[in-house]
């Protein structure tokens, strides 16, 4: 009986802590893709987010910041490198043939659309700081293995027709991943100023084109 108060404390301020958190990360995303990795200081982040400068670093060093927020803004989720890891990402196998593709694609240029500037500082960062070198790393190899299980699920699916020629999966899967880059978003979309949903009919087209090129092998 004498616990309930404390325990309801404790998680009030747990969720406060991570509320807080939170909104570090976003100022610091914000503050990141606007000025860069180098320009950005504690003060700033404190500053765009309505802290103090020590609750900024209680919240990590700037590598560590620059990293929680790229997964935060491009996942909405701290921690998840891949937008499979996250419960919207799970739910896409539960799609029917014809949805399954439009609304992965769509999924990937939201995410795109969101942290297409953070990716680039990140990419940057990962020059001169061995932290997010590593991240960074990590990263390229959940997005490998995320368009690697997208090839085996169009082809679970059906919708890789009979070949021309034989590739391997892996192939394949690295030629999704080009297409549906954050750099091609930026090309496109930032740059060209195509619509995203411009980009997206065109990024359906592509893909099932590539699939369609040949014969995907194990």
């Amino acid at each position: 009986m004498g616990s309930a108060p404390r325990a309801y404390h404790s998680d009030l301020r747990a969720a406060q802590a991570a509320q807080t958190r939170r909104r570090v990360l976003q100022a610091a995303a914000a503050v990141f893709a606007r000025r860069g990795f180098q320009a950005a200081t504690f003060a700033t982040i404190a500053a765009e987010a309505g802290v103090s400068v020590e609750t900024v670093k209680a919240a990590g060093t700037k590598p560590a910041l620059l990293i929680a927020a790229f997964e935060l803004v491009f996942s909405g989720t701290e921690g998840a490198d891949s937008l499979t890891d996250t419960e919207a990402g799970a739910d896409v196998t539960a799609l029917d043939d014809a949805g399954f593709l439009p609304v992965v694609i769509e999924r990937i240029v939201d995410a795109n659309a969101r942290a297409h500037a953070l990716w680039t500082v990140l990419l940057g960062a990962a020059g001169s700081d061995e932290l997010v070198a590593e991240a960074l790393q990590g990263m390229l190899a959940h997005r490998r293995a995320d368009y690697r299980r997208l090839v085996g699920e169009l082809a679970g699916r059906g919708l890789i027709p009979a070949p021309r020629q034989t590739r391997s999966a892996d192939e394949l899967a690295d030629e999704l991943s080009f297409l549906m880059s954050p750099e091609g978003y930026q090309q496109l979309v930032v740059q060209s100023g195509w619509s995203p949903g411009r980009y997206s009919d065109w990024l359906v087209e592509r893909v099932l084109e590539r699939a369609r090129g040949g014969t995907v092998s194990e």
